[in-house]
């Protein structure tokens, strides 16, 4: 069964995924990131080049003919089917329908309202569906 855990209160969504998939790249995981949109896939392509200069992350979309081979994919829809990976990390605010083939699923919560709203009914369809989903506050001092 797929482990989900959210990271709630993130004040940002980019900044934060890039540290998470440091961390998750680190420990050799293989990683797939979904976005709402293309234009966050396009901001967090981008950040994940800047975000810091010491490490270097490997990613690619997910139509990308290099994606099967990278640590890190990128995906904003679930039109294309997802290649395997040790964790799923989701940005958009909707529940990836492919989630269940991931060992892991990271829900990445921001402080918006929209997006906490969507974020509870996520947590809660989840427990209807019987996973036992954690909650990590990221924003608790």
């Amino acid at each position: 069964m797929t482990r989900i855990d959210f990271h709630s209160n993130v004040p940002d969504k980019i900044a934060y995924a890039c540290r998470l998939l440091r961390k998750a790249y680190g420990a050799r995981n293989r990683i797939v990131v979904m976005t709402e949109d293309a234009a966050q896939l396009a901001e967090l392509d981008q950040a994940l080049w800047t975000f810091s200069s010491t490490d270097f992350l490997p990613h690619a979309h997910v139509n990308d003919p290099l994606a099967p081979d990278s640590a890190i994919v990128l995906a904003d829809s679930d039109d294309t089917e997802l290649p395997q990976a040790d964790v799923l990390v989701n940005l958009s605010r909707r529940a990836p329908a492919q989630f269940e083939s991931f060992p892991r699923l990271i829900e990445v919560i921001s402080t918006d309202e929209a997006d906490t709203a969507a974020g509870r009914q996520r947590f809660i369809a989840y427990k209807r569906q019987e996973f036992q989903p954690t909650h990590l506050n990221v924003g608790q001092a």
